[in-house]
């Protein structure tokens, strides 16, 4: 296999881009499992779906976390891609195409054996 030398722009390009996703796998898992929870929940409320329409449930998370979530929870089968894209509302990202999800059928096993009521309420 032949190596390519890098740029030293493509080598910070690199650094940056690891870097973030560093940032990124270093959230906290209450993040994690807000944005997997607002998933099934929207998915079960929403045949089809777009990040367009969590973004604005969700309360401000890091740089790419919410790609990076919907990325893990594809790569799980819980969601799949339409095959469809639309333009991104998020105004930082200049209206680039997102994809349009669904829950798979394991991601609607997982949503229908959530429990119902409050997760978050603790027993007296």
């Amino acid at each position: 296999m032949t190596r390519t030398r890098q740029t030293p722009a493509e080598r910070l390009a690199a650094s940056s881009r690891d870097q973030l996703l560093a940032d990124i796998t270093a959230r906290s898992t209450w993040d994690q499992h807000l944005v997997e929870q607002a998933v099934l929940i929207y998915g079960l409320d929403h045949a089809e779906w777009s990040c367009n329409g969590l973004r604005d449930l969700l309360p401000p998370l890091a740089a790419g976390y919410l790609g990076a979530a919907i990325n893990s929870l594809r790569t799980a089968g819980i969601i799949e891609h339409t095959g469809r894209m639309v333009p991104s509302t998020n105004p930082t990202t200049h209206g680039h195409r997102i994809a349009i999800w669904r829950l798979s059928p394991k991601g609607y096993a997982v949503a229908a054996a959530r429990p119902a009521g409050n997760a978050g309420e603790v027993a007296a």
